[in-house]
């Protein structure tokens, strides 16, 4: 009897063995999500740095998983004239120009083509953006970001910063780069003034904030034709532009429906004259003209 005893006693314990490392082998997607854990355990989770620390990983595994896009080397300045022009003109091309686009973002419907002609002719540009725009318009500026292009600051509101003071004047900038930040984790390095009404307190302001200050050199004046006084607007565009073009233009354009129309003509116009398209990333910030 006492004998039968102790077998039961060791196959009880050999099934209760067997159960916990059943539930042992249980595969880690079978625990919960964090959402579903009660919120003070979810609190106490480390941070990645704790993590790091604890595990002793480092970040090479991610990194070669996605790794970070090549730096453009730094060949352009900005001059005085809001040119772009190269930093050794013995090795870097002169002839180009830049393209900027204003007042986004605005709608698909003309960001889409503008980004689809640019894609087109494997040239980037900066959209200066209002902040107010990309607060209605998120998914926009991520797709802005997402083609390659530079984000520039052009204020919250749009107003005339000339005449306004220091602390008006940082909240319109400061809460560009905010937002910028916060949706594509870079904040801007662009800053264009509304109207380009700007003062000594808007240029410091500017630089506080790391950004390169520009108005422009080569203006499209798509902004001026809202009336029906000229029929073709796309070929006025062009018109304008090919006839201050020169070195270095800094292309003022805007999100407009006639500009994005007419932007794949302009660039093919552009390319037949032997100009090349500067990618922002590779202008200095340490320029010539502030």
């Amino acid at each position: 009897m006492k004998r039968w005893m102790i077998v039961l006693s060791a196959s009880t314990l050999a099934l209760a063995l067997a159960s916990c490392a059943s539930r042992a082998a249980v595969p880690p997607e079978a625990s919960p999500s964090i959402s579903e854990r009660p919120a003070d355990v979810s609190e106490a989770l480390p941070s990645p740095s704790e993590q790091k620390e604890a595990t002793g990983s480092d970040e090479t595994e991610t990194a070669s998983a996605n790794p970070a896009p090549a730096e453009v080397p730094k060949r352009y300045n900005m001059n005085k004239n809001y040119d772009i022009v190269p930093i050794d003109p013995q090795k870097t091309e002169r002839k180009v120009v830049l393209l900027t686009f204003d007042d986004g973002p605005k709608s698909a419907d003309t960001l889409d083509p503008i980004l689809d002609s640019l894609d087109k002719h494997k040239a980037k540009a900066i959209f200066f953006v209002n902040g107010f725009r990309v607060q209605e318009n998120p998914e926009l500026l991520k797709e802005i970001d997402k083609r390659g292009h530079a984000i520039g600051n052009h204020s919250w509101d749009h107003i005339k910063l000339g005449k306004e003071k220091p602390e008006v004047v940082r909240k319109q900038i400061g809460s560009v780069q905010e937002a910028v930040q916060n949706l594509t984790g870079k904040a801007p390095v662009f800053f264009r003034p509304p109207h380009a009404s700007g003062s000594d307190v808007t240029r410091a302001v500017a630089k506080e904030y790391g950004l390169l200050y520009m108005t422009w050199s080569n203006g499209s004046l798509d902004w001026e034709m809202t009336g029906d006084d000229i029929k073709d607007k796309p070929q006025a565009i062009i018109d304008n532009v090919m006839s201050q073009l020169h070195a270095g233009s800094n292309i003022l354009m805007h999100e407009l429906p006639w500009t994005a129309e007419g932007l794949d003509r302009l660039l093919t116009e552009l390319e037949k004259k032997g100009y090349g398209f500067v990618d922002p990333a590779a202008i200095a910030l340490d320029d010539e003209g502030n």
